[in-house]
């Protein structure tokens, strides 16, 4: 699949994807360009003011821009929606068309989403919308990505889990813990990064990082990462 649009077919909109550098943004911008999408650009926001230790480092997400070959937006920001218009608006008056917007939501936050893209005049894109999460799971790493755990939250799960890449068997291991845990991590219980996938024309090597603990998570502080050939 091409990094920047579909393969053959018509068009269906122009779309800037919401991106955290997680699994779910991603694979929601792979399924909406299988659905016919030319995504132009990925939309990444860090709140200075709240910078989160899960938070990934700015220059990763950066890197798996580099690695899908789709230009990255990276901000700033305090606030996510006025930021998100800010950016749309700015791409729309150097000339980029803008029809919709995706997101990789399954069972939150459609509120804010509807604002923005009503506001903005974007049609709302959500390939994972209220899809069962073992459900997404199973899309993810039958699609081919490698998803790997960047941050659990403190009393969810352990730092022992911290790298560790999720498979088919993930949320089974995740049931064997009593079943307290969404499989896609939808209360916050976990954060991913996205190393490699059928987008991507690199893989991301993680070569040097550090596990640390703060507000309120364990989280692997990523130090050093290589773009390689897949």
């Amino acid at each position: 699949m091409e990094a920047n649009g579909p393969q053959g077919g018509p068009c269906r909109g122009n779309v800037v994807v919401s991106w955290t550098g997680g699994k779910d943004g991603c694979y929601a911008c792979y399924r909406a360009m299988a659905e016919g999408y030319r995504v132009t650009h990925l939309v990444h926001f860090r709140n200075p003011d709240r910078p989160g230790s899960h938070e990934l480092n700015p220059a990763v997400v950066r890197a798996q821009s580099g690695a899908i070959g789709i230009p990255l937006v990276q901000r700033d920001a305090a606030s996510y929606e006025q930021a998100f218009g800010e950016v749309v608006r700015e791409l729309r008056a150097g000339g980029e068309r803008v029809d919709g917007a995706v997101f990789g939501h399954i069972q939150t936050h459609l509120p804010l989403v509807d604002r923005i893209c009503r506001d903005l005049d974007l049609e709302p894109v959500l390939p994972i919308w209220q899809q069962d999460s073992e459900r997404v799971i199973a899309g993810i790493v039958d699609a081919g990505f490698e998803v790997v755990i960047v941050s659990v939250r403190d009393g969810m799960l352990g730092a022992e889990w911290l790298g560790r890449t999720i498979d088919g068997e993930f949320p089974a291991r995740l049931a064997a813990l009593g079943g307290s845990v969404d499989p896609c991590g939808e209360n916050g219980e976990f954060h991913t990064l996205v190393t490699n996938g059928p987008i991507f024309r690199k893989r991301i090597a993680v070569t040097k990082s550090e596990s640390a603990a703060g507000d309120g998570y364990h989280f692997l502080d990523i130090l050093e990462f290589a773009l390689v050939d897949r």
